[in-house]
């Protein structure tokens, strides 16, 4: 760790003593003012809104008139009836602390759909109009007419 003297860089200024003693600035700055550990406590921002208050957003949102809406329905309807709970983007955030950020209407899901793949062992199993791409009985080989 470098050691500056503070009776250096208060006699001569922190650029002539980091100059002096070969150091850049800002490795005097920041051994002089260390960032503070990762464990210190971050301080609640004043207008953060309270478990409560996140709990009835969270509530309000999954709620039956609501819960196949998009926020921006939700807000504008809540403010329609003169209900102000949060912004849109605190109502993004809270939905994302609680995995609740997705598509919000029901989605028919399509089922997976693979080719069929038709395969003659022998003569007269399968007919085809076009046979350039039937496999045929050896291994990688297809049965094509020349």
């Amino acid at each position: 760790m470098i050691d500056l003297s503070i009776e250096a860089s208060s006699e001569h200024g922190p650029t002539l003593a980091c100059r002096a003693f070969g150091v850049s600035r800002a490795t005097f700055y920041r051994h002089r003012d260390p960032q503070p550990s990762e464990n210190a406590k971050i301080p609640r921002h004043p207008r953060q809104l309270s478990e409560e208050e996140q709990h009835n957003v969270l509530n309000t949102l999954n709620s039956e008139p609501y819960m196949d809406e998009a926020v921006p329905e939700v807000y504008a309807d809540l403010l329609d009836q003169g209900t102000y709970l949060c912004s849109q983007r605190t109502m993004y955030r809270i939905l994302e602390a609680n995995q609740a950020v997705r598509e919000r209407r029901d989605q028919r899901r399509h089922p997976k759909y693979t080719k069929p793949e038709l395969l003659a062992t022998a003569p007269n199993q399968v007919w085809s109009w076009d046979i350039t791409n039937s496999k045929g009985p050896g291994n990688g080989r297809t049965s094509t007419c020349m």
